[in-house]
């Protein structure tokens, strides 16, 4: 290994803690803090690094929010999806660091007086406002009031003297000129270095794994190309429908809420060429780079549906919540082919797949080689590279054995790495833990840069366009089946996926 790589893999694996040693004073404020996503995701994961000793020591954490409560109501609520097991001595020091401040998210008053509590506490802690800081703003916000807050941040809040960083949600805009003009509101008030656009995707284990598993091993990248891959498949499957929240998906759809960004991330890592080194900025230029080829998704290459509720009545369709209107045409469910067109991926289809209320909760990557050329066994089942995100992290290759025995059939069989049983005494981290200590320690690997959002859209605008002009009608497909009649012919008829041949089901060790 060379000085330089031996150096980007030793700041790789040292950079987790660089936050906790560096205990440079930090106040994190969490915008929506009386909301869903701050009480089930935010608040959750900012425990788990306090709990694992990866929060600057000088920390402060501030919610902020519209909702009227007193701050022992807003410890009840940040702690409501705590795992149980916590010990009760450490869940009350960590509120003994997180303070409460009410107000609306337009009025200069009410952010003077969150800026005011801010100096209250660093005073409190005899913190020199002389020395390094960190100011985190997590806006745990609809979509509707990003610009609003961030204004009011910029205006009110935002300190000169100290470095701030301001963690935005999805979704980035509706389209190609939403998103546009919200990079362009959100530019004119931040530096794109101060920005982190958050994808919880991209701190899945599996998904951060993806690089390490291309790049550090030969046999993988040697093979990672057009010669040797047939297609390759990235699937989101949800067990569950809107569940009452179907007014708000509504809006959205199964290729805004899921494959633009989720999927899209994803499909980049896997498709990327090497970086020229393991710095944010070269990673995201990868990244970019392989955005840029993809051509724009036609309809015709597009599979929709839309869930109804089971025959026997047990679960209901989409269009039976009462937030959704009667004629809506949004899908829940969508697949896609897609081309990259560049040396590496030219002629290799890839199959972007998501919906709800599905047979399964799983998210993996099929990656399907092609057949061996003046094979000794014909007509073989072809080698597949799987890469499970989840529920059960694992990366298994499917390949062919001889039965053993004095029989001479051949099977299909995996070389498999269950996380579960090679790494039984690690406890992996929720997505959203990995996302604000890399925010912490300053590191965009795993965020969204303007250019690759704005690519992101370019690739699948017109589709959303064309479905929402024309009223595209969605197949119908029963809660809790695989999806629309055909979703498995499409792909085997528009990329060339082949089945296994032989015998075979993949099941994780116990």
């Amino acid at each position: 290994m060379s000085k330089a790589s031996s150096h980007s893999f030793a700041s790789l694996t040292c950079a987790i803690d660089r936050a906790a040693k560096n205990d440079v004073p930090t106040t994190i404020v969490v915008f929506g803090a009386s909301g869903d996503l701050a009480k089930k995701k935010t608040f959750p994961a900012l425990f788990h690094l306090f709990d694992q000793d990866l929060l600057p020591k000088r920390t402060r954490i501030i919610g902020y929010a519209r909702t009227h409560m007193t701050v022992e109501d807003f410890h009840k609520r940040a702690t409501s999806h705590f795992n149980p097991q916590a010990e009760k001595s450490t869940v009350d020091k960590f509120l003994d660091i997180c303070e409460y401040v009410s107000g609306k998210y337009d009025v200069d008053e009410d952010f003077q007086k969150l800026r005011s509590e801010i100096d209250r506490l660093e005073q409190e802690s005899n913190i020199d406002t002389s020395c390094e800081r960190i100011h985190v703003y997590y806006m745990a916000l609809p979509p509707s009031v990003f610009v609003d807050v961030a204004t009011q941040i910029k205006n009110n809040v935002y300190d000169e003297n100290c470095t701030n960083r301001v963690v935005i949600e999805k979704p980035f805009g509706h389209d190609l000129d939403s998103s546009r003009q919200l990079s362009k509101d959100i530019g004119s008030l931040f530096e794109e270095s101060e920005v982190f656009r958050i994808d919880h995707y991209l701190g899945k284990e599996m998904v951060k794994n993806i690089m390490t598993l291309r790049f550090a091993n030969v046999f993988y990248e040697a093979v990672w190309d057009r010669h040797y891959i047939s297609n390759i498949q990235i699937t989101f499957k949800e067990p569950f429908g809107t569940e009452g929240r179907g007014g708000y998906f509504d809006q959205f759809g199964i290729i805004r809420d899921v494959m633009q960004n989720h999927l899209l991330q994803v499909l980049s890592i896997v498709a990327m060429n090497q970086p020229k080194s393991l710095s944010a900025e070269d990673i995201r230029d990868s990244k970019t780079e392989v955005l840029k080829r993809i051509l724009p998704i036609q309809l015709e290459d597009t599979m929709l549906g839309q869930y109804v509720g089971t025959s026997d009545g047990s679960k209901p369709g989409y269009k039976d919540d009462d937030t959704v209107p009667k004629d809506s045409i949004t899908p829940t469910f969508a697949q896609c082919v897609m081309h990259v067109d560049n040396d590496r991926w030219r002629g290799v289809p890839w199959v972007i797949k998501a919906g709800k209320a599905l047979d399964e909760a799983k998210m993996l990557i099929r990656i399907q080689f092609k057949d061996m050329p003046n094979s000794l066994f014909p007509n073989l089942a072809r080698n597949e590279l799987v890469i499970q995100v989840s529920p059960k992290e694992s990366v298994y290759i499917k390949t062919i054995v001889k039965e053993p025995g004095l029989s001479t059939n051949l099977a299909m069989s995996e070389l498999d790495l269950t996380y579960k049983t090679r790494y039984h005494d690690i406890k992996i981290p929720d997505a959203y833990a990995t996302l604000i200590l890399d925010v912490l320690n300053g590191d965009h690997s795993n965020f969204v840069r303007s250019d690759e959002l704005d690519e992101a859209w370019r690739i699948f605008t017109p589709l959303l366009h064309q479905i929402e002009n024309d009223r595209v009608k969605p197949l119908p497909y029963a809660y809790g089946s695989k999806g629309p009649d055909g979703v498995y012919q499409f792909v085997e008829n528009r990329v060339g996926y082949k089945r296994t041949g032989l015998e075979y089901h993949w099941e994780a060790p116990q």
